[in-house]
């Protein structure tokens, strides 16, 4: 029987029947013999093809079926056989372990060919649209890449290697799978795209987004076909969660006990309680609602946090959401609240996925730790970095958890601080998720930013916002009333400075208080000073200190508080902070001072303030003062002149959400933009699907570490079971650089501007035992109460208040 011809791509090639495989994926040694185990190319493509199709369910299964079987097309080479069978076993999944050029380069051959496919079926649209499918096979390993890149890898100055390893792969594939090479006979290319998420209502990210979408599932799908190959009993260890109306149950459990307890405590009918109670009913009734937007807006200290999960898991049970995802902003509070959660419902169902998450071996378990590379868990607790990075990351670690993000439920905590100058691509992507991929979004906080279109005089200040949200409190003004728990005391001045010397007699007059200021200078001057006048030491939380160390001073502050309340510690207790103890850290003071600063955090220090309603004399005191403010600390600036513009001539209703409304417009409005990288543009839609991926996760860092570095500190704990830092020091300077170590050290690092730190390593006081990680040498820079201290500061710190 004669071989029949066809032509596929540009090449004319032989098609013979297809016969028993032999190109290969992976190899692996059985652990029992020792003997190759060879994981066949075909069946590998076949499975990646449907896993992938199958996540892509909802916004493109074709297109992500075609990705699947074309994407490691460069496999059928002979001389990728020759050098995976060379490597003896190891896995060769991975193309950033090997030197670029060698045979085992395989992503360029997939994207080449639905290239020259598209173009020969469909003509010079068909070539156009194949470039979705370029980005994702040629990226799935090394990441998404900017148009320029892929076109000069596949069709400019290097593409001479990529056109050798797309004809020695077609020759072979032609012969073992020629099925493989075809587009499906009543593929429609214009029936998935017109049905891409988002492109018929114009939005600027739609086409950039399904493409990452389909990159996602095809990354996930090939990363967990292999793992299955590779390693078995790695993927059995993911299954076992339970149903998320599991999850409901146990909740429902959870907050009916909590209900007794208060009430056999008689508190049933506290103002405080009874406001909970009803927050707790609302989101319970709203939760049957249809998707969308909606907005939670409770004061602190309202129950918020278990309100709104209530809400999402009844939500996600109603309308068959996949996931709960539960987004927050720092890393304090993100520790605090899955500790809570984990005591619902077991720490082994809730995912904690952040920068710190597998520090504590006790609070990760191997199914929590690979749900972390996919999020393929019903109830995820992460930070807002990992969210809204990888909505915008290249590399595939980050987005191949992207697509479980469809057909969940985002609760954002604190909502109010996102990030003004990311602010726009950040609601575009928040958009088009609601809109077009199934999410509903929960905005939680106890100050509401207005989030929905603004529109200005200036085109260059509107703000393309989110979609109309449902309020889950009917009447947010009343509940705010019902829980006002303080009073707050304005200045006769707005814009005069209060001298350090005045704060401080107030202060010392207090015998129970909180102060908050804008910057770690300030809270260092006023503790000394504090100090000085008192012949006491006032507690000093800021940033200067290692997250271990605010940890500790944290627990100080609320054991002695509990102590005063049962009476046993009558000793005066004055906390100095910045504004990181706003952050959700949840203590409770008669008295709080604020420097004067935006609108949302003077209500959010109030939060600090008579938070659970027991003073006896009715209301706690917020007293505002006025500190000057550092050119450089723009944000804080634009918030303090939102604040004068909304306050006014008058104070009251300072803090009710009608305020906000006014507030967050004017504040936004004072950033030169709101998307001050231009993200948005470098993955815009056009015509030709020009997009800048590589460059645009370059540009969306949340968390700015361009010219800051950061210190590993020798502090020692003070926490029964806490780790001491020294040994772990000793282990990184002999070389260990393991995930645990790594993980661990983190706690005891702070970070500082390169400006500070690169004169401190010329002379010495700092020593990078690793490319950009720093221990400190001279110890007498870290104050065992103020932390790390400032490059020009004196070592006797009582000096700073001269």
């Amino acid at each position: 029987m004669s071989p029949a011809v066809d032509k596929i791509g540009s090449s004319e090639v032989h098609v013979q029947p297809s016969m028993k495989p032999t190109a290969l994926a992976h190899i692996r040694l059985d652990a029992a013999t020792g003997q190759p185990v060879e994981h066949w190319l075909t069946d590998h493509l076949h499975a990646v093809s449907e896993l992938a199709a199958g996540f892509a369910a909802a916004f493109g299964p074709d297109w992500a079926r075609i990705a699947g079987l074309w994407h490691d097309l460069g496999k059928f080479r002979i001389g990728f056989r020759r050098y995976i069978r060379g490597v003896n076993g190891l896995d060769a999944h991975l193309e950033s372990k090997w030197p670029a050029g060698s045979e085992k380069t395989h992503s360029a051959a997939g994207a080449l060919h639905a290239l020259n496919l598209f173009e020969q079926r469909y003509g010079a649209p068909g070539r156009v649209l194949a470039r979705s499918l370029a980005y994702v096979i040629a990226g799935h390993h090394a990441g998404l890449g900017n148009s320029a890149g892929l076109d000069d890898r596949l069709l400019g100055s290097r593409a001479v290697d990529s056109q050798v390893e797309y004809k020695e792969a077609l020759a072979e594939c032609s012969v073992e799978a020629p099925k493989l090479l075809a587009l499906p006979d009543d593929f429609d290319p214009r029936a998935p795209s017109a049905a891409i998420p988002g492109a018929r209502s114009g939005h600027p990210l739609a086409m950039s987004m399904w493409i990452r979408m389909q990159f996602s599932a095809l990354c996930d799908a090939d990363f967990l076909d292999t793992e299955r190959f590779m390693d078995d009993s790695r993927g059995e260890r993911r299954d076992g969660f339970e149903p998320l109306d599991n999850y409901r149950r146990r909740l429902d459990a959870h907050l009916a006990a909590m209900a007794a307890t208060v009430a056999t405590a008689g508190r049933a009918d506290d103002t405080v309680m009874k406001a909970r109670t009803d927050v707790l009913r609302q989101c319970r009734d709203k939760a049957s609602l249809p998707s969308g937007v909606f907005t939670l807006t409770v004061p602190t200290g309202g129950g918020k946090t278990l309100s709104s999960l209530a809400f999402a898991l009844a939500h996600a049970t109603r309308h068959g959401k996949a996931r709960v995802i539960y987004a927050i902003p720092y890393t304090s509070i993100i520790e605090q609240t899955a500790d809570v959660f984990a005591g619902i419902f077991g720490r082994d169902a809730v995912v904690e996925h952040h920068s710190q998450a597998d520090v504590d071996p006790a609070k990760e378990t191997p199914r929590s730790r690979l749900a972390c590379e996919n999020w393929d868990a019903p109830l995820i607790v992460t930070t807002n970095v990992q969210l809204f990075e990888s909505l915008f990351a290249a590399r595939t670690s980050r987005c191949r958890k992207l697509h479980r993000l469809v057909n969940s439920v985002i609760v954002l905590d604190e909502a109010q601080l996102l990030p003004p100058a990311f602010l726009q691509p950040i609601l575009d992507a928040l958009h088009l998720l609601v809109s077009h991929y199934g999410v509903t979004l929960l905005l939680c906080t106890a100050t509401q930013p207005a989030l929905t279109d603004l529109q200005r005089f200036d085109p260059r200040e509107s703000l393309r916002g989110l979609p109309k949200p449902t309020r889950v409190i009917d009447d947010e003004a009343n509940l705010f009333r019902a829980l006002a728990r303080v009073d707050i005391e304005w200045p006769a001045d707005l814009n005069t400075p209060l001298p350090t010397a005045v704060l401080v007699e107030r202060l010392a007059a207090e015998e129970c208080v909180l102060v908050v200021v804008n910057t770690r200078a300030d809270a260092a001057e006023i503790s000394a000073a504090l100090d000085v006048a008192t012949g006491d030491t006032a507690l000093h939380l800021s940033a200067a200190m290692c997250g271990q160390h605010r940890a500790d001073v944290i627990r100080q502050i609320r054991e002695r508080l509990a102590a005063r309340r049962a009476g046993t510690d009558s000793r005066p207790l004055r906390v100095v902070s910045t504004q990181l103890i706003e952050a959700g850290v949840d203590v409770d003071l008669p008295v709080v001072f604020r420097a004067l600063a935006g609108l949302d955090s003077i209500a959010q220090a109030a939060g600090r303030c008579n938070r659970e309603g027991r003073l006896e004399s009715g209301k706690g005191r917020v007293v505002v003062f006025v500190r000057e403010v550092p050119k450089p600390l723009a944000s804080v600036r634009f918030g303090v002149q939102a604040t004068c513009s909304t306050v006014g001539r008058s104070t009251e209703g300072a803090l009710l959400p009608a305020a906000f409304e006014r507030y967050f417009p004017t504040y936004y409005a004072a950033f030169r933009s709101r998307d001050e990288r231009g993200v948005v543009d470098l993955l815009r839609n056009n015509q030709d699907l020009s997009f800048s991926f590589k460059d645009a996760a370059e540009r969306f860092k949340l968390v700015d570490d361009e010219n800051q570095a950061t210190v590993i500190v020798p502090y020692d704990s003070s926490t029964p079971g806490a780790r001491l830092s020294g040994p772990l020091i000793q282990q990184l300077r002999a070389g260990s650089s393991d995930r645990w170590l790594m993980r661990a050290l983190q706690r005891y690092t702070v970070t500082v501007p390169r400006r500070v730190l690169d004169p401190w390593q010329r002379v010495g006081d700092v020593d990078e035992v690793l490319p950009g990680c720093f221990v400190l040498v001279d110890t007498l820079r870290y104050d065992a109460r103020l932390g790390l201290l400032p490059g020009d500061a004196p070592l006797n710190v009582a000096s700073l208040v001269q």
